[in-house]
């Protein structure tokens, strides 16, 4: 591939990644509009958010294996079509049913673009060093997205119409597709759609999904329903019984989509570890963070939204710079040093209740923004880890690990957050931040745990790599 063609072609896969990681957090902000606008029900506000999470967890494993078998330029290419259709039929919908639908069907487009997205950048970058920098630009881009999206959707929301905020995908899905188009060459089909449906592995793909969907739905209406009811106990029964059937299957499948000795890599494993603890501290922060800007500070949509722009562009200029320092430190200790001041800073915003300043809390989401940018690399060590015809399934369970930790540090944060409010005693306000502060704490230890389990897993072989077809496996 021309050297100038495959630096065009990142463009368009950083391009695809910052449209669904924009919609993912644009939304937010702008849901007490649509609630206005559309007359919604509080079940049906939360639907717009959880549709689209509960199918683009659900489907990341089966995108990934779709993109090994099929090729990941034409599946990254179907997504990025879904995502942009559904984009404009959200934005049109003038009904609770029809944007919960698009919305549904958006998660179908981004859990076919994303693993496909840094599976492409392995097949255009096949020299490590130029394709850690080409991750590293793919993280920023998604980095931005995080600062783009809440002040993109205060703004629209509150000048403009809520249904702009998935319109504007049009215009960056039509680039997407002509630039893709141009830079992204063909690859010959025969060799991988010969016995295609055979190697998608249909149990497989059928087995994870259900588990994951069942999981993704426990963890977000655990809250709502009750833990204890039976439709989350009955949830995580059915993903338990169905990670069970897809581990046994894929134990005896030929041509497994997952091969489970995969696990007994430490750089795999560890770097899935390691990117879930990243995940947990980010989502659960960012959405905490959120909620305490408006409710306590005071904020506008679109002031909190702008508050977190210094974060994320910090994040950014880490993303571009951690692989030069991946090579000169190692990326065990990198990492260990990104989830250590993540740690740190979390553990220095919980110091802050109600009477602060946005200025007191800018250092230390300066040092956050720090630590979270340094751990973009560990996409590429995940990815490299195995073999390249399972890039797809890899970059898939990469996915699955920051949407799943992801999806617990909200959770999980928020249970420690109304327990420890529930315990307290005083006002309204002062029971939450008891809670809220509590639980930041609680977060900041979680992160700190990556730590040593980075240098422990993360570390290099102190033996020389042996050129061999599979990787060699080392156990945990």
């Amino acid at each position: 591939m021309e050297k100038n063609r495959r630096w065009w072609a990142l463009v368009a896969v950083a391009l695809g990644t910052f449209m669904t990681y924009l919609d993912n957090n644009v939304v937010n902000v702008a849901l007490p509009s649509i609630q206005r606008e559309l007359n919604l029900s509080i079940s049906g506000l939360e639907w717009i958010t959880s549709a689209y999470i509960l199918v683009f967890a659900g489907l990341l494993l089966a995108g990934g294996r779709l993109g090994d078998v099929l090729g990941h330029r034409m599946v990254f290419l179907s997504g990025l079509g879904i995502f942009t259709v559904a984009s404009v039929a959200a934005g049109l919908a003038g009904s609770q049913e029809l944007l919960i639908g698009a919305r549904a069907v958006q998660g179908i487009g981004a859990a076919l673009l994303s693993p496909a997205a840094l599976a492409l950048l392995q097949e255009f970058f096949p020299d490590p060093k130029e394709r850690g920098a080409a991750i590293g630009i793919w993280g920023a881009v998604g980095a931005l997205a995080l600062a783009v999206g809440p002040l993109t959707g205060g703004l629209l929301s509150e000048h403009a119409s809520w249904g702009w905020i998935f319109l504007i995908n049009l215009p960056i899905g039509v680039a997407t597709l002509a630039l893709s188009l141009i830079s992204m060459p063909r690859r010959a089909a025969t060799a991988r759609t010969a016995g295609a449906w055979q190697r998608l592995d249909p149990i497989g793909l059928v087995t994870s999904s259900i588990a994951l969907f069942a999981l993704t739905y426990a963890l977000i209406e655990g809250d709502a329903e009750g833990w204890t009811s039976g439709l989350i106990l009955g949830s995580f029964a059915v993903a338990a019984l169905a990670a069970v059937a897809f581990v046994v299957q894929q134990s005896r499948a030929a041509d497994s989509m997952v091969n489970l000795a995969f696990f007994r890599l430490r750089m795999f494993t560890g770097g899935l570890l390691a990117m879930g603890l990243w995940a947990f501290g980010v989502f659960g922060i960012y959405f905490y963070m959120a909620i305490y800007l408006q409710n306590v500070l005071g904020f506008s949509p679109t002031e909190a939204g702008a508050g977190f722009v210094p974060l994320a562009l910090i994040t950014a200029v880490g993303a571009i710079l951690a692989p030069r320092f991946e090579t000169r430190f190692g990326v065990a200790r990198v990492t260990a040093f990104g989830l250590a001041v993540m740690g740190v800073a979390i553990g220095g915003i919980a110091q802050y209740g109600e009477g602060t300043h946005y200025l007191d809390l800018l250092p230390w989401f300066a040092l956050y923004g720090v630590g979270g940018g340094l751990l973009i690399p560990l996409s590429n060590v995940v990815i490299s880890a195995l073999p390249t015809d399972r890039a797809g399934v890899a970059s898939g369970m990469l996915n699955v690990s920051r949407e799943v930790f992801g999806l617990l540090g909200v959770t999980v944060l928020g249970a420690i957050l109304s327990n420890r409010a529930g315990a307290a005693t005083g006002t309204e306000l002062h029971r939450y931040l008891v809670g809220y502060q509590f639980s930041l704490v609680i977060a900041a230890v979680l992160v700190l745990v990556g730590v040593p389990v980075s240098l422990w897993m993360l570390r290099k072989q102190r033996t020389a790599a042996v050129p061999v077809p599979e990787p060699v496996l080392e156990a945990v």
